[in-house]
This record gives C-alpha cells, structure tokens and sequence, in this order.
C-alpha cells in the first residue's frame, strides 16, 4: 500500500495545506479548493415536485440527492439530503436561482449554509469597554452558583465572599468567563424568585465588577439582567432563549449586551418529542436569533447552546455530541454546557462528584466537534484538555 491513504480536510486552510505540502502549482487552487471539501446538507419539507428538480440538477453537477421514494408521485414534500463539494454547491445555486417552486430562496439558504460552515473568528464586543476573541481557540467558562440547590455545588458559595472568592480561583485556573447563577435550574426543583435571585446574584456582582474578569449571568430575567448588566456584568445566558420573559430581550438591545440562547425542551415545551433531534433544535434556535435581530440586537451579540440535558435524553445528548459541528450551520458561536451532568453519571453508572472524566471527554468531544466556549466546573483539567485538542487541531500537516 505505501502509505496510502483517506484523507479527511475539516478546512480550506487544511485542504490548501495538502496541496502545498505535493507542490501543486498556486494557480491551480482555486479549481482545487472548491474541490476539496464536501459535505451532505439536510433540507427540511421541500415540496417533492421541487425536489426532483434539486435532484436532477444536483446530479448533473457530479453531485448526488437522496430523496424519498414518494418523491416520484410529486405529490405532498419531505426531506432531501444533498452530497457534494463546495464546487458543485456553487454551480447547483447559480441554477437554482433560476428554477420556480421557491428554489430561488433554497440555492440562498444553500449558500448560507456553506458560507456559516466556512466562518472564522470574531472578536465579541461586550458593555464596559471589554471584549472576547472567539475562534483563536476554545473559551472557558468557569460555572459559579450561588444557590442552596444546584445539582453539583449547591451550597458552597451562598454568602457572596465565598461566591467571589472561588471565582477569582477560577479565573486563576484560567477561567476566561465566570459564569454567574443564583436560580436553579435543575429538573423538578423549585425556581427562586426573581428578588431572591437579585439579593444573591448583585453582591457578588458588586464584589466582582471592578476586577479583570468577564462576567455573564445566567438568567432569562429581564429585570435581573438590567441590574447585573449596571453593576458590571458583561454577558447574559438565557436558558430559555428569549421564551420566558419578555422584558428580556429590550434590556439586550438598549445595553447591547451579547447573549446566549440556549435550546430547552425542559422549561419550555416539556415532554414534547423531537421528530429530527439536530433539525428541530436547529429550527428553534434559528427562531430565537431572528427574533433577536430583528428586535434589534446586533448578530454578532449571539451565541447558541445547543441545551445538552434539557428535555433530551441520555441517548439525545450523546448524540449532540457527536453531531455538534452541525450547529455551526446557523453561522453563531457554539456553547456548550455538559459538565457533570446527568447523561454522563447515567453512561458510566457514577454520582455527580464522580464525573470528571465523562465530564473531561466531553470537552474533547465539543472541541473537536467546533464548540467556542466549553460551560464547565472543573476549571484548570478542562483548560488543559481544551488547549492539548486545540494544538492538535490547529498542527499543520
């Protein structure tokens, strides 16, 4: 065999690397970038009548669709899987354009698919003269509760000095966001209250707000998010992406405050089933970002979580996991939080306090699969789990 062998190109920064590395000619690139990488996208109810033209069209490209065997009575609509490289994309969407049926508005997501796919990093402007690069490499968030009944460390940071104390530690563990919550969201638990949730979160807030740290709150409270946002914080982790108050999403526009919205069938929508897990956690977070930006808060103040362990089952989350790097097609940062959490106690059969390990891999899990920032509680492993896969990633070669 002499070494022969498959090679998969995560980027066009690899893909040119391979061509450089057999000395093809540089005028030869760009006929061979577009070439390089492929990839299968997943299109939602296309009517079938469209699709067998998305077929037709795609296979005379070079390329392939897979549609339903129903497709061929051109009555009713379903799925369709494209495969194909970036080259016959881009000559599928110049013909798209063209065609009736709405296939216009395809070849354009099509596209803005790709180009989401293909983004690089950003630098995220947050309140109080501060900001994030995001991209260079992986963002850890260290995880702070000051509650009595957080799953994993309810308790040991209710009076605001501890609170603040084991934040400065985290910092120092190379934490690069803390990550502040004061309401329990853990399954079938009670909620504190939103005055409850200001006389825990605002003293720690004002103990922190002057030292060299960013803070985000975890709260979907506009109210809650006004007061942090005044007194210092820098971010705001919405666990119920923009669905369980109404206040909230005003207080991000006039504070132009950056956001994470997290998917969550657990608060929200409870019990009901997912009929194409990543499509419909996709559809939903898709629905909270325009209706963030078309509220007025700027794009680039997004970021999205997947939800990992709200209203998913053990199964569910593994399979976020896996198929993380498919959210990378809505083009906005990727959080993800899966630190201790049940799925992993129930995959190895372990109390929350013996987690670390699960806890560990899914870190390297995000990473490889395109996370931007990784919610954790075990600060110092999980940095250095997230740098050693990000300068595997990032070698040359």
């Amino acid at each position: 065999m002499a070494g022969n062998h498959v090679m998969l190109l995560r980027s066009q920064q690899e893909a040119r690397r391979a061509l450089e590395d057999i000395g093809v000619d540089p005028g030869a690139y760009p006929y061979l970038l577009p070439k390089a990488r492929f990839f299968c996208i997943k299109l939602k109810d296309i009517s079938y009548r469209a699709a067998n033209i998305i077929k037709q069209e795609m296979l005379s490209k070079g390329g392939e669709a897979a549609v339903s065997r129903q497709a061929i009575s051109c009555e009713g609509s379903g799925d369709i899987i494209l495969m194909g490289t970036l080259k016959q994309y881009h000559r599928l969407g110049r013909k798209l354009r063209v065609q009736p049926l709405g296939l216009k508005k395809v070849a354009e997501e099509i596209e803005r698919i790709l180009a989401a796919i293909e983004k690089g990093g950003q630098v995220l402007r947050l309140p109080h003269e501060k900001s994030l690069k995001l991209g260079e490499r992986t963002l850890i968030m260290g995880i702070l509760n000051v509650t009595p009944d957080s799953f994993s460390d309810g308790g040991r940071y209710l009076h605001p000095d501890q609170a603040a104390e084991r934040a400065r530690e985290m910092a120092a563990e190379g934490a690069d966001i803390i990550d502040i919550g004061a309401a329990s969201s853990r399954p079938d638990s009670p909620m504190a209250g939103e005055e409850e949730e200001l006389q825990r979160l605002l003293p720690v807030v004002d103990r922190l707000a002057g030292e060299d740290m960013i803070i985000s709150i975890d709260t979907f409270r506009g109210r809650v998010a006004r007061a942090c946002l005044e007194r210092g914080a820098h971010i705001i982790n919405d666990i119920g992406s923009l669905q369980l108050d109404d206040e909230l999403l005003p207080v991000l526009v006039e504070k132009e405050a950056p956001v994470i919205l997290m998917h969550n069938r657990l608060q929200l929508r409870r019990g009901e089933p997912y009929q194409d897990l990543v499509a419909d956690i996709l559809a939903e977070l898709e629905e909270a970002v325009g209706q963030a930006v078309e509220a007025g808060l700027a794009a680039d103040k997004i970021i999205i979580d997947p939800g990992v362990g709200f209203g998913k089952t053990p199964a569910e989350n593994r399979i976020l996991l896996k198929r993380l790097a498919d959210f990378r097609s809505l083009g906005k940062p990727i959080l993800l939080g899966a630190s201790r959490k049940s799925f992993i106690g129930q995959t190895l059969d372990l109390e929350v306090d013996e987690r670390l390990e699960g806890s560990l891999a899914a870190v390297a899990l995000g990473v490889v699969n395109g996370a931007d920032i990784v919610r954790v509680h075990d600060v110092r492993a999980s940095r250095r789990v997230a740098a050693m896969v990000d300068a595997v990633l990032k070698e040359d070669g």
